[in-house]
């Protein structure tokens, strides 16, 4: 009988300690604004050359927006101060003097979701070297962190786009705020109304080409798309219709979306013969199992107001897509 309760509680005992091995770790909710960054440095630091290395790196302008916007909105926050509630902010980038070079990347270190890179050096010229040499790849985390969180607020209060998936054979999330301007067989045309203009989507289908070299397919993203405009997208002068504008040179390359291969494109866009104008940003994503492009563009027309966020919305949007296969 002793024997059998010092196997039970040896028994019970292991458990104890494997229930307490695996109890997960309590992090709080994350907190901020979509895009805001939160940069931990030293004011002598901040005010330096290494301070004036992220604005012009993790802080750079984003390429195809009328006006300069930065990608991240960049807060800096003295290393004294970052203790408490402040660290819980969605994404950190915490910059370390006196300590080897290196660029290390974090999730949810203090609070969930949450990603914290952090880039030491011993001098400041080692660590502008890691912001300049992991720039790319810094940059790419905070936005992959902040496409999902986007689209996890969306989440709340989703459009049905039944029609969608049944014309189109895609999934595709957006708020209810939008609506289906314009159906056209399988071309959709989505908006939803801001105080100073609109945000729109575009969704169709083109054959698949596979013997279109990357040239000649960053000439016909802009030939499709004006002919696009020309046919669906009237402006407010009887004959006018959206373009492309030609004398902005137009980013082309290559982008991945609903897992698949794509080619992204971003430019400005502009209605013939009116004075309206706005950024776009448009993915032809290769379904090569329904032998198709799937064109998807978004596009603001937003006058006097910033237009960062609301292309990031679209973009956001655009990445939940998922092709039924």
């Amino acid at each position: 009988m002793r024997v059998y309760i010092k196997v039970l509680c040896l028994f019970l005992g292991l458990t104890a300690c494997e229930d307490s091995n695996t109890k997960k770790v309590y992090k709080p909710q994350s907190s901020g604004n979509i895009n805001d960054l939160s940069v931990v440095i030293d004011n002598n630091l901040w005010d330096s050359s290494v301070g004036e290395a992220i604005r012009s790196t993790v802080g750079a302008p984003l390429y195809g927006l009328p006006q300069d916007e930065p990608q991240f909105s960049l807060r800096q926050i003295p290393t004294s101060v970052f203790s408490g509630f402040v660290k819980n902010t969605r994404l950190v980038l915490k910059i370390t003097k006196g300590v080897a070079p290196s660029t290390k990347f974090y999730t949810n270190p203090y609070a969930a979701p949450q990603k914290m890179v952090v880039v030491n050096g011993m001098t400041n010229q080692e660590i502008i070297d890691q912001l300049q040499t992991n720039q790319a790849k810094i940059k790419k985390t905070f936005k992959t962190q902040e496409i999902q969180e986007k689209q996890r607020r969306s989440k709340k209060s989703l459009f049905n786009s039944e029609a969608i998936t049944k014309q189109l054979g895609i999934k595709i999330q957006f708020p209810s705020i939008y609506r289906i301007a314009k159906q056209e067989n399988d071309f959709f045309w989505i908006r939803r109304d801001i105080k100073t203009g609109t945000v729109n989507l575009l969704l169709y289908t083109l054959p698949y080409d596979q013997t279109l070299t990357e040239d000649v397919l960053a000439k016909r993203v802009i030939k499709v798309r004006d002919s696009i405009g020309k046919q669906y997208i009237e402006g407010p002068v009887e004959g006018s219709y959206m373009t492309t504008e030609k004398a902005y040179t137009a980013f082309f390359g290559k982008a991945k979306v609903a897992t698949l291969n794509s080619y992204e494109t971003k430019s400005l866009w502009q209605v013939k013969d009116a004075f309206m104008s706005g950024p776009f940003i448009n993915y032809w994503i290769q379904d090569t199992i329904n032998n198709r492009y799937l064109v998807a563009e978004g596009f603001v027309f937003a006058p006097s107001v910033r237009k960062r966020d609301y292309i990031f919305e679209l973009e956001a949007i655009i990445q939940s897509i998922l092709i039924k296969q």
